[in-house]
């Protein structure tokens, strides 16, 4: 079988994440039913359509990320549309630049980049992704950043040997997802800005 560890993990991701979505989105209309006949109205119904839309948007999140990439074009307002519904629930606002259609497999690489910010700004901050002329740079701004430096080190030095949590596997497949499309990542930080290019 030709699958190397990569590619059986991103089958793997778009098992998971395919698996999922159709029962959040059942529970999601089935939430917005009770809402209509008015049976079921309070605190409770919105912390629980709360819940689900953000677990909605996390597993669309995850499937660019973590999923197959292919060859298809990812849409500005899919893109924009999952990143507006993360933004609902947590702490970096992310914000999209690219104004067309571009390759999932970059998609997958400034979402990958994404979560790898979001540890460094566990108190808020903002993200933009920009792409000029085929070059990305994904940068994170918070008044407060917690830096690794062995984690952030690890994406630019394939011989690092730092261990991976399972709140760290970003940093382990943004090296090898950058690899495999021919990009190599350079970090860049500042007291107040990270930013990841490729």
């Amino acid at each position: 079988m030709g699958v190397n560890n990569a590619n059986l993990a991103a089958l793997i991701g778009s098992r998971i994440c395919h698996d999922l979505i159709s029962p959040i989105g059942a529970i999601t209309n089935g939430l917005e039913l009770l809402g209509m006949a008015g049976n079921v109205q309070g605190p409770e119904l919105d912390l629980i359509s709360d819940s689900v839309g953000n677990a909605g948007a996390r597993i669309r999140f995850f499937r660019v990320a973590f999923g197959a990439a292919g060859d298809q074009l990812l849409g500005r307002p899919e893109v924009v549309s999952i990143l507006d519904d993360l933004n609902r629930g947590g702490r970096l606002n992310m914000q999209w630049g690219p104004l067309d259609a571009q390759p999932r497999s970059l998609t997958r690489l400034a979402f990958l980049a994404l979560q790898c910010l979001e540890t460094a700004t566990p108190y808020g901050g903002n993200a933009q992704v920009f792409c000029d002329r085929d070059e990305w740079t994904v940068t994170a701004n918070a008044t407060k950043l917690i830096i690794d430096e062995p984690l952030w080190a690890s994406l630019s030095d394939p011989q690092s040997q730092v261990g991976i949590t399972p709140a760290q596997v970003q940093f382990a497949l943004l090296p090898v997802v950058a690899a495999e499309s021919g990009r190599t990542l350079q970090i860049t930080f500042t007291d107040t800005q990270i930013s990841i290019q490729f």
